[in-house]
């Protein structure tokens, strides 16, 4: 069992935990996400790795609440245990070397998007972050962007905070304004990665961006993370989670993510009903 130590609410749908998992802070990296089990009767979802504390022996992971499983998961508290909580999986992001680099994030994809940047930050690289959310509500994580940034821009759809606009604005203005970005790390919903890939494709700017497709056993053999990179099958749980943005089938990949769609509300459905009566 791996007990909560900590939770925090960043907006009405996001929600921090810090979890005791001393072998898995010991070696977790940027990048790498764990798998986890509610309980024993839970299905295994993907959580990416927000943060770690070595010296603690814990892992920060930051979820939105959107189906059965993440509203059973908000449901536990501090000193509550989850069952499963298996990793770290998956590639660590390679940022080694790299000395300029613009990170993009969007909704709560900013959550994998800031260890990333806080890495290359603690690297001595020069870290320009775009974050993007639809309105000030949702707005999470942008004083530790800021801490780890030498340019910070925060962009939302309606304008109530920052600048209006998309990340994309954000990141062309920075690029028509000289910045020669040895990469671009762009994490997020799916259009947004697509949409800022085709952005740098124009500039030539190398682009890496981080998937989580359905995914079940995290090791390659159930093939449910399967996506198309430069015209060959890769698995996001295996050889992933980053890939060359240039190089991914998003149209393919954005028609396999909404296969689950109404599976997920049916359970988002049973998952309240059930709240509802434990509260009377």
């Amino acid at each position: 069992m791996f007990e909560i130590v900590k939770k925090r609410e960043l907006n009405p749908t996001v929600t921090l935990m810090e979890v005791n998992a001393p072998f898995i802070a010991k070696k977790a990296e940027p990048g790498q996400f764990i798998i986890l089990r509610v309980d024993e009767e839970g299905e295994r979802i993907p959580l990416t790795v927000a943060d770690f504390d070595r010296e603690k022996g814990t892992v920060t992971v930051i979820f939105q609440i959107v189906g059965g499983t993440t509203m059973r998961l908000n449901a536990l508290g501090e000193g509550d245990c989850i069952h499963d909580f298996v990793g770290p999986l998956g590639e660590p992001s390679k940022v080694e070397g790299l000395k300029k680099v613009a990170v993009v994030g969007g909704g709560v994809g900013c959550a994998i998007a800031y260890p990333v940047a806080k890495k290359l930050h603690t690297l001595g690289a020069e870290v320009h972050s775009v974050v993007g959310f639809r309105n000030r509500e949702l707005v999470i994580l942008e004083e530790e962007f800021k801490a780890v940034s030498s340019v910070f821009k925060m962009m939302t759809d309606d304008g109530s905070y920052g600048e209006k606009g998309l990340v994309t604005d954000a990141l062309r203005a920075l690029i028509e304004a000289g910045n020669a970005y040895d990469e671009v790390i762009a994490i997020g919903p799916v259009p947004m990665m697509k949409f800022v890939s085709l952005l740098t494709k124009e500039y030539g700017v190398k682009t890496t961006v981080s998937m989580n497709p359905i995914m079940i056993d995290g090791t390659g053999m159930c093939g449910c993370c399967r996506l198309t990179v430069a015209g060959k099958t890769k698995f996001a749980c295996v050889d992933g989670p980053d890939f060359d943005g240039h190089a991914v089938d998003f149209d393919e990949l954005s028609k396999r993510a909404a296969a689950y769609r109404e599976f997920e509300g049916r359970e988002r459905e049973l998952a309240c009903n059930l709240f509802k009566k434990e509260v009377r």
